[in-house]
């Protein structure tokens, strides 16, 4: 997608882009008129968008612009009221399997069994995608060396820093060789340190692998240092997309995320949902598999 134009709107302090968008031959994600309601509330408001495959694809907004709402229609969570949705040429509402065997996602809420072993973590999520044994402990120990985990794999999780924990995490969601992978604002709460060294390991498999990263944040270096593209999504509309040289040209700012307030407002927004909501919303989907 491209930007194309722009026109001031005088009833809030933000920049409409308008957007022009085109099928990618290479896209292993696609969204088409995306639609959905919560009672009378449009959490979600007739989006489109795709990303290309080993694309890094930043998706920002501020609090209940319907980022993770976005997230859970397109890992089969919840479903939409209207629109399209392919993930790796599978549909989310008939292909489930196919689709999650597609993904691996780490949320900003811890999900790691706190009395289970980092090994024994890792096995679980490997049963839970049917991998085969010899292949799963071929590859838990690959990913847990590649995170610098190897030495504690026999150590409870309880025993983990927030920086480990979050490391394990990505672990985890790769064991199954996902071609996407989603992070729904995983760097939240860790030390510039350890943000830096998560980013490191998937900006590796990002250009080693081919692997497409999908990630929300709130940190806007981390979207203008480590995205491919940005989109930006207010009031459950895309409102902009683009590189980040795009973004900034077009809003004539020097930053993204001078770019970004410009376009959403210097106004403070609330969490529009509860983190539970997730984990109750995953725990149905996988129980209706």
């Amino acid at each position: 997608m491209i930007i194309i134009s722009s026109a001031k709107i005088s009833t809030a302090n933000i920049f409409k882009l308008n957007i022009i968008s085109f099928a990618m031959p290479d896209s292993i994600i696609e969204v088409k008129d995306l639609v959905k309601v919560f009672k009378n509330f449009k959490a979600v408001d007739k989006i489109s968008f795709s990303v290309k495959k080993g694309e890094s694809f930043a998706f920002l907004g501020p609090n209940g612009a319907g980022k993770t709402t976005t997230i859970r229609m397109l890992t089969t969570m919840l479903k939409p009221n209207s629109g399209s949705i392919l993930i790796n040429n599978f549909s989310p509402l008939t292909e489930q399997h196919e689709v999650r065997a597609s993904f691996g996602i780490v949320f900003q809420d811890f999900s790691l069994d706190n009395e289970l072993t980092a090994l024994e973590n890792l096995r679980f999520h490997a049963q839970l995608y049917s991998v085969p044994k010899k292949l799963a402990d071929e590859r838990i120990e690959h990913l847990l060396r590649l995170v610098d985990l190897w030495e504690r794999k026999n150590d409870f999780i309880k025993t983990f820093s927030g920086g480990m924990k979050r490391r394990l995490e990505i672990a985890r969601g790769l064991i199954h060789h996902p071609k996407i992978l989603f992070l729904d604002e995983p760097t939240l709460g860790l030390d510039p340190q350890t943000r830096n060294k998560m980013w490191d390991y998937v900006k590796k498999l990002n250009k080693e692998e081919g692997m497409t990263v999908f990630f929300t944040t709130h940190y806007m270096h981390e979207a203008e240092k480590y995205s491919d593209r940005v989109a930006i999504i207010d009031h459950g509309k895309i409102i902009a997309m683009g590189t980040t040289k795009q973004l900034t040209k077009t809003t004539k700012t020097k930053t993204l995320e001078d770019a970004f307030l410009k376009l959403t407002g210097h106004a403070m927004r609330e969490e529009s949902g509860a983190n539970i909501d997730k984990i109750r919303a995953a725990a149905k989907s996988w129980g209706n598999r």
